[in-house]
């Protein structure tokens, strides 16, 4: 899943330097847990009732009147009904006050952005600010809510699909929270419902339906998310990205973090409890992407010439695409929904979509023909110089890109496909908002079909 964040934040100085000034808010000194010497980590929280935004008005909070003494590790999330419909979040301003704290006023500069990462279906996004967090919805564009704070930054945001839980990470130059807690926000309640503490500050934050995952600069933790109890803990080379993904289906979880040597991913395999270690590249991982299921992993490292999709069971390497031949920082990549397509973003302004050929269940074959548009994108963008295959450098053999569009160099952003057929959705650190289109058979430019820019103020919308 695409993300940008910006790091490192500040020491936090002081997790409430007002007294209390939203009385939704547990204080640190109710919260506070001795962390656990071995896991580096503390949990605390307060139980909530998990229900859907939108759908049945708002939710309530249980009974929170037991001694958390007696009762320290209650279960504080109901589970999903099964089977589970991912709700729908609540329209901005629907029956709630757009501000945590009535008391302070919203703020009118433009905020500047710490965070921007799509959730896990790429129907919205979320954006982390200097003072709060907005989530808007990509199809149709539009701002479904936001919650400012007093001067308090949010540098990192992770939607759960649809609903009312976030997982929210303090940040910039006066974090709202500490940046080495990630904190459970219940936008129900308006307030944070739970806590993970740590030792070090956290880079990144990924959950599930069924597992909330915490990525520190060189550990991984995986937490139940029904009672937040730690299952696993994972050691990774030194990662102050917070490289994660997870899959999404709620039969299997496949979890890819960095390994232990550069270049190297490893993916678990929880279901089948499995441990695959796949030497991706020669030099160190910049970004990665899962399909859904978890079948296939796309990498690229920090040279950013070469992308290479792999069978995330076996380590098979499947395909290998070249984005080009100058470095360049990879900043995203994103599967379409079918894994028909792969779409790669970077520091050098262009956005390129690739054909991908492999089928994860056959290692190395190429997939049944999906129409006659894609083969023809495959031929456009290989055939010419097929030729020369094995003859000159493996450079002039390469398969390139079938679609293109172009930003301004040093464009900081992220991309995913869009749920209308043959779009994809561009989103910058700047307030940009693109949705563009890509024509399978003739190839080329993209062509752009919609703008905006989301940190406008909301009249212009």
């Amino acid at each position: 899943m695409a993300t940008i964040s910006t790091f490192p934040s500040p020491p936090w100085p002081n997790s409430n330097p007002n007294s209390n000034p939203n009385p939704n808010f547990v204080s640190q000194e109710e919260q506070s847990i001795p962390l656990d010497s071995q896991n580096d980590s503390a949990i605390s929280f307060r139980s909530i009732e998990y229900q859907s935004i939108g759908s049945h008005g708002l939710g309530h909070e249980r009974d929170d009147d037991h001694d958390s003494d007696q009762n320290p590790s209650p279960n504080i999330y109901k589970p999903f009904p099964a089977p589970y419909d991912p709700p729908t979040l609540e329209p901005h301003g629907h029956g709630r006050n757009e501000n945590p704290n009535p008391n302070i006023p919203k703020p009118l500069d433009p905020p500047t952005l710490l965070h921007l990462s799509f959730n896990q279906d790429h129907g919205c996004f979320a954006v982390g600010t200097d003072y709060g967090f907005r989530i808007f919805n990509c199809d149709p564009f539009r701002e479904i809510f936001r919650r400012d704070f007093d001067d308090g930054g949010i540098s990192g945001v992770e939607m759960l699909f649809r609903c009312n839980i976030l997982a929210l990470i303090g940040g910039g130059p006066h974090p709202q929270y500490p940046p080495s807690k990630v904190m459970i926000w219940d936008d129900h309640q308006g307030r944070c419902i739970g806590e993970l503490s740590f030792r070090s500050d956290v880079r990144s934050v990924r959950l599930r339906r069924d597992r909330i995952v915490v990525v520190l600069e060189q550990k991984v933790y995986v937490y139940n998310f029904a009672d937040l109890k730690l299952l696993h803990q994972i050691e990774t080379i030194s990662n102050p990205k917070g490289l994660c993904a997870v899959s999404q289906l709620a039969a299997s979880l496949v979890l890819v973090c960095p390994g232990l040597q550069k270049g190297q991913v490893r993916v678990e395999h929880y279901a089948s409890k499995r441990t695959k270690f796949i030497m991706a590249h020669d030099s160190r991982i910049a970004c990665f992407a899962l399909t859904p299921d978890g079948q296939l992993l796309a990498t690229a490292s920090s040279k950013g010439t070469l992308v290479r999709v792999f069978n995330s069971i076996d380590g098979t390497l499947l395909q290998e695409v070249r984005r080009g031949a100058d470095r360049a920082e990879i900043y995203s990549l994103a599967f379409s929904s079918t894994a028909q397509w792969l779409a790669v973003s970077s520091d050098k302004g262009t956005v390129h979509i690739f054909n991908l050929k492999v089928n994860p269940g056959s290692p190395g074959i190429e997939k049944s023909r999906y129409a006659s548009d894609s083969n023809l994108a495959v031929t456009q963008s290989s055939s010419s110089l097929s030729f020369i295959k094995g003859v000159l450098p493996k450079y002039f053999s390469s398969e390139w890109s079938v679609a293109q569009f172009r930003l301004p160099e040093g464009s900081h952003c992220i991309v995913a496909f869009g749920h209308q057929k043959n779009t994809v959705v561009i989103l910058g650190m700047d307030g940009s908002f693109y949705r563009c289109q890509f024509d399978p058979a003739v190839g080329g430019e993209m062509t752009q079909v919609e703008y905006h820019n989301f940190l406008k103020p909301e009249e212009t919308f």
